[in-house]
């Protein structure tokens, strides 16, 4: 079974994907698996549209808002690999009380590269009942230049993710709050189309059942052995980088420890989508997930 993989980009958290391949789990399987590299990450997604790709990885997000878009659309997703948030706020190590509450008077940067980081984040916002439109915010730069204004006194807080949130702790800044620890919200799964599925049923199945090998791995396994498993796949990241970014995700429990797609993390997801204005309607489980690979 020959299986064409695009990869979404090539974040950290994405990790257990690239042991999956790395330590054979899919041969085992008898799946045979060209991982693809994609230019930005919604590329992948028109990709599987037109046959190009097979399958790929990323967030369910991209499922709910095609269907928001056409009730008919054939995109759903499976396989739940990253269940909670893998961002956070990282700020001035003089705000180490800090609360959600105190954002309204601080100077932030939020994630501009992709939606859902602050979509989830202006959710959590407003269940304390903060008005995330009254935030002074900066939307428009990259996570490195946020990064750079950050220990330039620029900036009081900004969202990231790994290995960035690693790269300002080791210059002296603080993580003020872990998007994980409001629970599940459903962040990345496989993605394909119904008529792909259809297919290649069989290939999928098998590549569910290899990720559930990678989560037991994943199980008995620490931060540094994953890092080392997974290195060649993040030559621009220092191993030592690498390896407490990998130990902080597998602290806050963002990999899921089995493959069905959490219905309370796909609620969460799609009340944060819906609140933010990202999608008009509020999707259903049934509708976005393909629960006979699973």
């Amino acid at each position: 079974m020959q299986i064409k993989l695009a990869e979404n980009f090539r974040a950290v958290f994405y990790a257990p994907f690239y042991a999956t391949h790395a330590l054979g789990f899919h041969a085992r399987e008898g799946v045979e698996v060209e991982l693809l590299s994609s230019p930005a990450p919604a590329a992948a997604a028109s990709s599987l549209y037109d046959g190009t790709i097979d399958i790929t990885w990323g967030g369910p997000m991209r499922v709910m808002k095609a269907r928001d878009d056409d009730r008919n659309s054939p995109l759903v997703c499976f396989c739940e690999v990253a269940g909670r948030d893998p961002f956070f706020l990282v700020g001035r190590s003089d705000l180490k009380g800090f609360r959600l509450a105190d954002l309204p008077g601080l100077r932030l940067a939020s994630v501009s590269e992709v939606p859902t980081p602050w979509l989830c984040l202006q959710h959590d916002l407003r269940e304390q009942g903060i008005d995330p439109d009254r935030l002074d915010r900066v939307t428009d730069r990259t996570m490195a230049e946020n990064l750079a204004a950050l220990r330039a006194g620029r900036l009081d807080i900004v969202q990231m993710f790994e290995p960035y949130a690693s790269m300002a702790v080791l210059a002296g800044a603080e993580i003020l709050y872990a998007a994980s620890a409001r629970g599940p919200t459903v962040y990345t799964t496989f993605l394909a189309t119904r008529p792909s599925i259809a297919r290649n049923r069989a290939a999928f199945a098998a590549m569910t059942r290899a990720t559930a090998r990678m989560q037991d791995w994943l199980a008995e396994h620490g931060a540094d052995e994953l890092a080392q498993v997974v290195a060649p796949f993040y030559p621009d990241v220092a191993p030592d980088i690498l390896a407490r970014s990998l130990q902080r995700y597998r602290d806050a429990g963002l990999w899921s420890r089995e493959t069905t797609v959490s219905r309370e993390g796909f609620t969460r997801l799609a009340d944060s989508l819906h609140s933010g204005r990202f999608i008009s309607g509020t999707p259903t489980y049934e509708d976005c997930v393909e629960q006979s690979l699973s």
